[in-house]
């Protein structure tokens, strides 16, 4: 008896949160599926879009608390391939961004499966966006970076914060609630001014969407007081005050059409 011919795995980002966030190509993509392992920050609305018939797999992580370690979710890709499956591998946001899409993708060649990348609206872009936030505007901000901030401790090389300071205008870091007076701390260390603004985004682009706004001065107390949670997006820099000027903007047009 033959064996079944191997399976595709889609690797497919999400988006953001909002469910009308998702690409065309994504939305697709999990229609054809047979099995879809999904993650913790995509919205499950996604799911109306599979088969009836499909089988779904929750992988998702929270911080300590991991449905699924990585080699295992790697070794089920791999298995329902080999067993001639369509698979879909849905991740929040973008898989090439914190998302280890690209470790999925390396595991998968390793066994000869064929696969595909299916890009998503990462937070940062998503996030920042709902937030009235630009990651850069004329004048205040050529160039940004992602960063990740769960690698202050441990035994991972550390984030750069001596570099970053300096030589990106806008950071958004992915990740670092539970660090952000480690990250504070950091940056203040190597130069970066008190005043600098800073926005925390909350559930960004859902209906929780909560942003809270101040100055590295005091943005970890202020984290602390509105009682902050993942999943939420930290952005640094003076693109933070076009946000004022964008809902200023936005109440007084309100206002005319009133």
């Amino acid at each position: 008896m033959r064996a079944a011919a191997a399976g595709k795995v889609y690797i497919v980002g999400a988006g953001p949160g909002d469910p009308e966030l998702i690409t065309v190509k994504a939305m697709r993509r999990i229609g054809l599926a047979d099995v879809i392992l999904y993650d913790r920050l995509v919205n499950e609305e996604l799911l109306a879009y599979a088969r009836a018939d499909a089988e779904l797999v929750y992988c998702g992580k929270a911080p300590n608390a991991h449905a699924m370690p990585q080699e295992e979710i790697n070794a089920a890709l791999v298995a329902y391939a080999k067993l001639g499956k369509t698979v879909v591998r849905l991740k929040g946001g973008d898989p090439f961004v914190f998302g280890r899409g690209g470790e999925e993708a390396l595991e998968l060649a390793e066994h000869g499966i064929e696969w595909e990348i299916v890009p998503g609206v990462t937070s940062a872009i998503g996030a920042a966006a709902s937030a009235a936030i630009p990651l850069t505007h004329r004048g205040k901000a050529a160039s940004f970076a992602c960063v990740t901030g769960n690698r202050c401790h441990g035994d991972q090389e550390p984030v750069r914060w001596d570099l970053l300071a300096h030589s990106v205008d806008t950071l958004a870091i992915y990740m670092g609630v539970s660090q952000l007076a480690v990250i504070r701390g950091e940056l203040l260390k190597h130069g970066k001014a008190a005043a600098t603004p800073v926005a925390i985004i909350e559930r960004g682009t859902t209906s929780k969407q909560r942003v809270i706004t101040g100055t590295l001065a005091d943005i970890h107390k202020l984290a602390v007081s509105f009682k902050v949670v993942n999943p939420a997006l930290i952005i640094v820099g003076e693109v933070v005050r076009v946000r004022e000027q964008l809902l200023l903007a936005e109440r007084q047009a309100e206002a005319w059409v009133m």
